[in-house]
C-alpha cells in the first residue's frame, strides 16, 4: 500500500514537471526529482532520479556507490539494459529491474531508434551520499 501511493505520487511530479529527453542528445537526461531521508533507517535515504531517453539515446556504462540499491521502472517506451555480466534484456512500460551494491551498468538505452523513453530509478543509499553514478574506468 505505501509503496503504491510512494509510487503514485512519485508519478504524479513526474507527469507534472512535463520534462522530456532532447531530441536532438543521444545522451539522457537524468533529474533528481525527489529525496527523502528513511526515518526507520538512520543514516539512509531514499532518492529518485528520472531517467530520459530521446530516440536512439543512451547512457555511458557506470557504477553506483557501493552502498546504494536500487529499483527502476520504465515509465514509457523500452530499455535495454544489461547488469554485470547478465545478458542484455529489454524492459517495457511497466517493467522493472534492480542494482545491488557494486553492480556495473554497462549497456542502458533507449530500445527504440524513433520513439522516447523514461524510466524511474529509486535509490536507497547513505543520506550523506551525493554523486549517485559513476561512469565506468576504460
Amino acid at each position: 500500500m505505501i509503496r503504491t501511493s510512494f509510487l503514485a505520487g512519485a508519478l504524479a511530479l513526474l507527469a507534472a514537471t512535463g520534462a522530456s529527453a532532447d531530441e536532438g542528445s543521444k545522451a539522457a537526461k537524468v533529474t533528481l526529482v525527489y529525496e527523502h531521508e528513511l526515518p526507520n533507517v538512520p543514516g539512509k535515504s531514499i532518492k529518485g532520479v528520472l531517467v530520459e531517453y530521446g530516440p536512439g539515446g543512451f547512457s555511458d556504462g557506470h557504477t553506483h556507490p557501493d552502498t546504494a540499491f536500487i529499483y527502476a521502472t520504465v515509465l514509457e517506451g523500452a530499455i535495454r539494459s544489461q547488469v554485470n555480466d547478465g545478458p542484455v534484456k529489454v524492459y517495457q512500460a511497466g517493467e522493472s529491474f534492480s542494482e545491488m551494491p557494486g553492480d556495473r551498468h554497462g549497456i542502458s538505452a533507449n530500445g527504440s531508434k524513433t520513439k522516447p523513453a523514461r524510466l524511474l530509478a529509486v535509490f536507497v543509499v547513505d543520506t550523506k551520499q551525493k554523486e549517485l553514478t559513476y561512469p565506468l574506468k576504460k
